[in-house]
């Protein structure tokens, strides 16, 4: 048996940008993402604290050191600049393995985003 458990999360980031006319995604810091195990590509939930919306994009790499968090496309529309989000990657473990498992949390200022 496998089952979905928590594979990494960036705990309470400020939104510093939300552009509609992109083709959709997140962009996140690089260092956002190496310190959380977040890879370019992977598939993510955002759960914003502000308005209690909830989406499944993807990861583009930010520049590293800026801070970034920007929601690209559709996902623009559930967010505003400065709302405090969570970003959340699960994985698919054997059972067994997930009993003994470890996610990567991190926890940024939430006022620069920036590791602590």
């Amino acid at each position: 048996m496998q089952v979905h458990v928590l594979k990494s999360k960036i705990h309470r980031v400020r939104v510093t940008e939300a552009d509609l006319n992109y083709i959709g995604s997140i962009t996140i810091d690089e260092d956002l993402m190496e310190a959380s195990n977040i890879i370019e590509g992977e598939k993510v939930q955002i759960v914003n604290i502000n308005n209690g919306e909830r989406l499944e994009t993807y990861v583009i790499k930010g520049k590293r050191g800026s801070g970034e968090i920007c929601l690209n496309g559709p996902a623009a529309r559930r967010v505003a600049v400065n709302d405090i989000i969570i970003i959340i990657c699960y994985c698919i473990l054997d059972f067994e393995e997930a009993k003994t498992f470890k996610p990567t949390l991190i926890f940024p200022d939430e006022n620069t985003n920036r590791l602590k």
